[in-house]
């Protein structure tokens, strides 16, 4: 049988021409001028976004007027409940640049499977769009460059969904962390364990008519429709990197933020399928180490087949800062340098979304700016190709590339 599916290049052109016909210049909205946003991949993730959109409408002004989703009933929950909040039924499509070609859209929200954001916000990107997109930003060093790269020429407001750099706690961690307290600081080590199968969604109601197949694989190899692919999508390299950019993501971002870092020197991992025998490509179990230039290791495990233990402590040579518990101490330091320790300093959360939307019309960079997300990604990918290679992989900042040695 021929292949009758679309090529990312013919999709987009037969789709969405008019998407990449040029950058719409935009100066920062008045406090007036109500943002109107399309969401792009409507599954749980998505939900959660309808629900704080729908809380921020009023106070910033913001309506959602489209949803995209290849399976339909997925994205016709989503229109309801868009509908329902919003008091007006959104466009509906299973073909993203349908979305991003129109003129009442000013921003889109992704939350599409991992492999999806970056090409999806490089496209929202040269339509003009501002941009709140999922974590892990990207899977490919090459595409989280051009992404940056068009954001700052383009000067679109790009929100990365590390939701950590809101949170009052990272930022009073950095203080303390900065003030010296703790002394010179070596280590930061992190788990995050579980022990369910959090990702076991039914797959039995997704049915081939319902998925619009070619607009889901648009920049992935042409394979046979797979509801687990689309259900289950975490289980395959084809779509994530596995545990790395969906999990240590978040932890690798705050650890930047708390020790004021950019880039790792290098990273090295272990990890394997130990236990869950389900069809998954991706390890149940995973451990990274990545050496900063800031004179650091950031110390990361997970683990799908024991919750404990959870934790997320900074390590400096007077003490140990905690932060699932928020505090701080002079445990494992250096008795000849006491310290008080205490609690850290509280600082009140912010609001990730709201301040994406009030940068939107500032046109100031949010506070998970997409210089963040390349950060981010770039740790993500070094440990993700670690694992697989079984090499240390290191990385160059002026040429932007991963390399071994």
């Amino acid at each position: 049988m021929a292949d009758t599916s679309l090529s990312r290049r013919t999709f987009l052109a037969a789709t969405g021409a008019a998407v990449t016909a040029g950058v719409i210049s935009r100066t920062a909205a008045a406090a007036n001028d109500r943002i109107r946003v399309g969401m792009i991949g409507t599954g749980d993730r998505c939900a959660s976004h309808i629900a704080d959109l729908g809380k921020l409408r009023k106070s910033s002004n913001v309506d959602i007027v489209a949803v995209c989703d290849v399976w339909k009933p997925n994205r016709e929950s989503s229109a309801a409940r868009v509908e329902k909040l919003f008091e007006a039924k959104p466009f509906q499509t299973s073909r993203f640049a349908e979305l991003l070609a129109r003129d009442d859209v000013d921003a889109v929200v992704i939350a599409t499977p991992d492999f999806a954001h970056t090409p999806i916000m490089i496209e929202a990107l040269k339509a003009g769009k501002d941009v709140y997109v999922e974590k892990p930003m990207s899977l490919t060093v090459e595409e989280a460059s051009e992404a940056l790269d068009l954001a700052r020429k383009n000067e679109r407001v790009v929100q990365v969904g590390t939701q950590r750099r809101s949170e009052g706690r990272w930022e009073s961690a950095r203080q303390l962390r900065e003030s010296g307290q703790l002394g010179p600081i070596t280590r930061v080590s992190a788990d995050n364990c579980f022990n369910h199968a959090r990702w076991a969604r039914d797959y039995e109601d997704c049915k081939q008519e319902d998925v619009d197949w070619d607009a889901y694989l648009f920049n992935r190899e042409k394979v046979p429709f797979d509801p687990k692919l689309l259900r289950r999508w975490h289980f395959y390299k084809m779509c994530t990197n596995g545990l790395s950019g969906l999990w240590m993501a978040h932890l690798i971002d705050a650890a930047h933020k708390a020790m004021d870092a950019s880039y790792p020197t290098s990273a090295v991992a272990l990890g394997g399928i130990y236990f869950w025998k389900d069809g998954r490509e991706h390890s149940d179990n995973f451990h990274a180490l990545l050496d900063y230039p800031e004179g650091f290791l950031f110390d990361w495990c997970m683990s799908l087949t024991n919750s404990l233990p959870t934790h997320y402590r900074i390590h400096g040579r007077y003490g140990t800062m905690d932060l699932e518990k928020g505090t701080w101490s002079g445990e494992g330091g250096d008795p000849s340098h006491p310290v008080a320790g205490g609690k850290l300093d509280t600082i009140p959360d912010a609001n990730h979304m709201a301040n994406w939307l009030d940068c939107i019309r500032s046109r100031q960079r949010p506070t998970a700016d997409i210089e963040f997300g390349h950060q981010h990604a770039v740790a993500t990918i070094m440990a993700a190709a670690a694992l697989e290679s079984g090499k240390r992989m290191r990385y160059d900042r002026e040429k932007r590339t991963i390399y071994p040695g």
